[in-house]
């Protein structure tokens, strides 16, 4: 929209460091892993040194032979070091494409198919347990990041050239490539640009200016992959903020790290910040000092939000909610307080940036959009991608009049403020909001760590999924009461937590848990 349009001369990811160097050139990156491009580098590094690393691992890329326009497959075990081959790809005009460390080697290999014979950069780990030789066949050079393979040459021996200058690309060319969350099947590859990326940055930085003030320390757990980090790094670096970023988001390690590093502000998934809620209790108050928490793309649960709140000591601490895709950045904003977290409704996911974004709602069946008939939420944005690799028509099938459809539905209260009650293919007929319904039970359950509900085989009551802290056994009574007035449902199932199936978001694969749960049930039988 307007706003995010004026004067946008994109956000390119290969000076994304070299610009934040010239600002600040002593500013801090704090690391929780070694890198694998660079160990020398330890976990400390000033922005200039980390800008410098970059620019060396772009001059060994081009002596790789990858050159300017070109895929490059960037899929190698977890590490910060995933986004700094991203910058330094871009830098020499190439177009990286980023894949989970997550994803089984099968899925990856087809993206990689899809990318159009690209280059490689992964390491010696993946191939020998999870991508097939095919791979070979199927990308122009494989480069690896640490250990040897026959076929492949090494990242460390391409040293010796001067650092890469940065190839200036168009703003509305693609830029970065990176892959959706996979919940309903095998992901698409969303294309990025210059132009679109900087557009997800504005809203973002206009929405945290009037609350971060000052100079404060920005802890990031956010995967390697995804775009968000783009502009995460983006308003922090370019704000002068030291950035703390963890690979390992287990609670008693992120509760160390907090501890000694009194992190202001916090950017993570809502699945990363449910798992910390438990850090509110610990003595030594790892979120003591947490000024904004920030969550990425997905509703989160109120109680989630009371607990994390409360363990602030700040005077007036922020709890920001971002929903939006992977394929739009950024949409819809709503900030939560202490004093109203605890009753907060947590369907409700905010509203549009005047000027930069908006929403509206699409009614179903011919009937107008609300809370007993909700209507397919739209978003608009200048941050939209500009196409799914290999599949244009997927894409257009989104759009309509420039409106992208998120694949949830909900309604629009007369405060103009969205809520959303589920997504498109995770609808149970009858049920009503099964998200609304987790949200009560988590609101009356405190050992639950996880409730998924999917639907029931044949037409049976739905299925809560539960996953308690620290695998305790679920309490019946307290089950019972819990679910009091809520839609009739089946009896709970516990499973662990580790055997979900996630994205590498964390996200919870719906559709893949109810095909689990029933082939389970057709084993017994």
């Amino acid at each position: 929209m307007f706003l995010q349009r004026i004067g946008n001369r994109g956000l390119r990811l290969g000076t994304l460091f070299e610009r934040a160097a010239a600002r600040h050139p002593a500013n801090l990156m704090i690391l929780d892993h070694d890198l694998d491009i660079a160990p020398e580098l330890g976990r400390r590094a000033t922005v200039a040194e980390t800008a410098d690393l970059v620019a060396d691992c772009a001059s060994r890329l081009r002596r790789a032979g990858i050159r300017a326009g070109e895929h490059v497959v960037v899929h190698k075990s977890d590490g910060f070091d995933i986004m700094l081959l991203a910058c330094a790809v871009n830098r020499i005009g190439a177009v990286p494409v980023l894949l989970s460390p997550a994803l089984d080697g099968a899925t990856a290999t087809k993206l990689v198919r899809r990318a159009g014979r690209p280059h490689l950069i992964t390491d010696r780990a993946k191939l020998d347990a999870e991508l097939p030789a095919a791979v070979f066949e199927l990308t122009r050079t494989v480069v690896l990041t640490s250990g040897h393979h026959p076929g492949a040459v090494r990242l460390a021996d391409l040293a010796g050239g001067p650092p890469a200058r940065a190839v200036a690309v168009p703003a509305d060319r693609p830029m970065l490539i990176t892959h959706t969350s996979g919940t309903t099947g095998t992901p698409k590859l969303a294309v990025h640009t210059a132009r679109s990326m900087q557009a997800r940055y504005r809203p973002q930085r206009a929405a945290i200016a009037p609350f971060v003030r000052g100079r404060e320390t920005v802890a990031i757990h956010v995967s390697f992959v995804h775009s968000r980090l783009v502009t995460a790094l983006a308003i922090s670096l370019f704000g002068g903020h030291p950035v703390v970023v963890l690979r390992d988001g287990e609670p008693a390690h992120t509760a160390d790290l907090f501890a000694r590093l009194r992190p202001g502000i916090l950017e993570a998934h809502p699945n990363s910040f449910m798992s910390w809620e438990h850090l509110a209790d610990d003595p030594r108050g790892p979120l003591a000092n947490v000024k904004l928490f920030s969550s990425t793309f997905d509703a989160i649960h109120p109680r989630t939000v009371h607990r994390l709140l409360r363990a602030s000591r700040r005077t007036r601490p922020l709890f920001g909610q971002i929903y939006g895709q992977s394929e739009v950045g950024p949409a819809l904003m709503r900030a939560f307080t202490r004093n109203r977290a605890a009753d907060a409704d947590g369907r409700c996911v905010g509203m549009g940036v005047p000027g930069m974004t908006g929403a509206r709602v699409v009614g179903r069946g011919g009937r107008p959009p609300s809370a007993e008939n909700p209507g397919f939420i739209e978003v608009r944005s200048d941050g939209r991608i500009v196409t799914y690799l290999g599949e244009q028509e997927r894409y257009a099938e989104q759009l309509t009049d420039g409106w992208w459809r998120m694949g949830d539905v909900g309604y629009r209260t007369r405060w103009g403020c969205i809520h959303l009650l589920d997504r498109e293919v995770d609808v149970i007929p009858g049920f009503g909001s099964s998200l609304a319904a987790e949200d009560v039970l988590f609101s009356r359950l405190d050992d639950l760590a996880e409730v998924v509900i999917v639907p029931g085989a044949d037409g049976s009551p739905p299925i809560p999924v539960v996953c308690t802290k620290k695998d305790k056994p679920l309490d019946p009574d307290a089950w019972r009461a819990a679910a009091e007035g809520l839609p009739a449902m089946a009896d709970p199932v516990r499973w662990r937590l580790e055997d979900l199936p996630q994205t590498a978001t964390r996200k919870i694969k719906r559709l893949d848990l109810a095909k689990l749960l029933s082939a389970a049930t057709d084993h017994r039988e």
